[in-house]
């Protein structure tokens, strides 16, 4: 097989970029992970644009990953542990739309997949207010400026990232330990 083909695309959005890129990145599988914008309708908008929220987008990360190591589903486990799934346009103290969670799909079986994940989470009660995460197909995304690249990991002293960032690595630490990177 070649590497093409040992490799998919997920883009998810669940809050602020810089806490499920901080997650992912340390997710066995994953190859890589980029902060960006999807969901809207403004040509390569600006990180302004986007908190302004008047472009439609949601902050999302791209998640690049090898199917034989951590499948699309198990990335959606991870996905739902980070964030709240049930506050429609917001995240903690972060409200806007662009705060959304979101799944963009690339693939049907991405789709039947989330909704899958969705409808057995909501049998199963594990929340106790109904799931609002927005399954949509991915039509753009737009890579975020450089300087919210690998965010956390350059910053982990700013007090956004010791007081939301920090608390939701370790939360996923915690939960998926046989998961981890080595």
């Amino acid at each position: 097989m070649s590497t093409e083909q040992n490799k998919e695309v997920a883009t998810l959005a669940g809050g602020c970029f810089w806490c499920l890129e901080a997650v992912f990145k340390d997710l066995r599988g994953v190859r890589s992970v980029v902060s960006g914008y999807a969901g809207g309708d403004v040509p390569r908008p600006t990180y302004r644009e986007v908190c302004e929220g008047t472009t439609g987008h949601a902050e999302v990360v791209q998640v690049t990953f090898d199917p034989r190591e951590v499948s699309f589903r198990e990335l959606l486990e991870v996905f739902f542990t980070v964030h709240d799934p049930t506050t429609l346009n917001r995240q903690g103290a972060d409200v806007g739309t662009q705060y959304r969670s979101a799944i963009f799909y690339h693939t049907p079986a991405q789709r039947e997949a989330a909704e899958q994940v969705i409808a057995e989470m909501t049998e199963a009660r594990v929340w106790d207010a109904p799931i609002v995460t927005e399954v949509a197909p991915l039509t753009e995304f737009y890579a975020a400026e450089d300087y919210h690249q690998n965010y956390f990991e350059n910053n982990p002293a700013q007090p956004y990232c010791r007081a939301v960032v920090a608390p939701k690595v370790a939360k996923f630490r915690k939960h998926f330990l046989e998961k981890l990177k080595a």
